[in-house]
Formats: structure tokens, C-alpha cells, sequence
């Protein structure tokens, strides 16, 4: 059975983690019925291995540019948002998308945890996990990384907000959450790669964080980029 899921993927420079994410959605239970790739003109193979994969291929751009392109050429009903640096479990998209249907979903995304062995990342990714948990409600946040959105709902919000340098997802999510259903879904914690911890370390990225909540809470949405974020800094990790 094919699922009526189009997985978008924001690109730029993923040679060494799309063949990852790739061949773990081709090994699914039940597949997409598509998979585009939204590359910001990668300078390595990105593209070439995403048409030997029989990906489509968009022209990308930073994450809510990249994003918003796929979901424009995504032909069906259901998107899913990944990064390249995620590995999806074997029955990832059959048990979330039964998930979704059962609970009637509109915006849904996953808990997260560390591609790693190291305590220090497992603690910190239950502490994320811990913090979304309550405030799903009132504030909600998604890690970019794996989000599931109605096409119509993300029609009806007019995407992603490309003005934002981060944070996006979040602001997604809660303006998403105002005309549909969200929830954390139980099926999975999506694995995701901990390569920007290796590369700008693990206090800077918690500090980082903890400044930007700050900012989305007392001052509002991340318009400028005082928090120095580059897209692909980290892709030789």
C-alpha cells in the first residue's frame, strides 16, 4: 500500500546523511507516494543522489523557503517535513499515519532522541522532549526535523513563514494549531543525528536554544540573525 504522504526534505550539501534518510524511507512498510528534495544548489552530490534515488527536486533556500517550495509540487493530501540528518524506523510512516487517522490529526510531529551513545545527548533530548510536553497546549513547538501537516492546513496558514531566521517550525505550529488538530503522536521518537552538537558543542546549542525561547517569549519572532545561524555549517560533521 502506498501512503498519501509527500515527504519534503530541505537540502544543502547532505552527500554524506540523504543516502541515509533514503534508503530507510525505501525500506518502509508502507510507502510515500512521493519524496522531493528542496536543495539550496548544493555544491556537492545532493542532487545527483536524490534523482538516482527517483526523488523530485526543487530549488530550495533556507529551511522555510525550502519547506514551502516542496509543499507547492507535494501532490498529496498529507506532508511530511524531514531533514536529511533523520533515519526513519522500518514502520515509521505505517504506524504514524494509522496514528494520525485514528486521532483524526491535522499538525502532528514526534518526540525526539539522539542517533547516539553518549548519556549527556539522551539527557538533553528528554529534557526537549520534556519542554514540548508542556507546552504543548498553551505555546506549542516541532522539531523541524519531522513535521506532519495537512496540505490544506498548510494552504490555509500560507506556509512558513520565510521572513523568520529561526524558529519557523514553532511559529508554524502554533499558527497551524489555530484552524486544525495537533498532537505528539506515541507511535515513535524520531531518531535524529546530534552532528550540530558535535560541531558547535553541546553548551553553545543549549545556551542557543535557551536564547531563543527567551526571545520568542519576551520580544517575539526571530526576524534577524543575532543568534549567527548558518544553513549547512555543520554538514562536514
Amino acid at each position: 500500500m502506498t501512503l498519501p504522504i509527500s515527504i519534503i526534505i530541505p537540502t544543502f550539501n547532505e552527500e554524506k546523511y540523504l543516502p541515509k534518510l533514503l534508503k530507510s524511507i525505501e525500506n518502509q512498510t508502507q510507502l510515500p507516494a512521493e519524496v522531493i528534495v528542496a536543495d539550496a544548489f548544493s555544491l556537492d552530490r545532493t542532487r545527483q543522489i536524490a534523482r538516482n534515488w527517483g526523488c523530485k527536486i526543487v530549488n530550495g533556500g533556507i529551511p522555510p523557503k525550502a519547506r514551502n517550495n516542496g509543499a507547492v509540487i507535494a501532490s498529496q493530501s498529507l506532508l511530511l517535513f524531514l531533514d536529511a540528518d533523520v533515519v526513519l524506523p522500518r514502520r515509521f510512516l505505517e504506524d504514524t499515519f494509522a496514528e494520525m487517522t485514528q486521532r483524526k490529526l491535522d499538525i502532528a510531529s514526534c518526540y525526539v532522541k539522539p542517533i547516539s551513545s553518549l548519556k549527556i545527548d539522551a539527557i538533553l533530548h528528554n529534557m526537549v522532549n520534556y519542554y514540548f510536553k508542556i507546552t504543548h497546549k498553551f505555546m506549542p513547538h516541532v522539531p523541524g526535523f519531522c513535521i506532519f501537516a495537512r496540505k490544506s492546513i498548510h494552504q490555509k496558514i500560507k506556509g512558513f513563514d520565510e521572513n523568520l531566521v529561526l524558529a519557523e517550525d514553532h511559529d508554524y505550529v502554533q499558527r497551524a494549531k489555530k484552524v486544525g488538530k495537533f498532537a505528539y503522536l506515541n507511535s515513535y521518537k524520531i531518531p535524529v543525528s546530534v552532528r550540530r552538537l558535535n560541531h558547535d558543542g553541546r553548551l553553545n546549542i543549549a545556551l542557543k536554544y535557551i536564547a531563543v525561547e527567551l526571545h520568542l517569549i519576551f520580544i517575539g519572532k526571530v526576524r534577524k540573525d543575532i543568534f549567527n545561524y548558518k544553513l549547512g555549517d555543520h554538514t562536514h560533521v
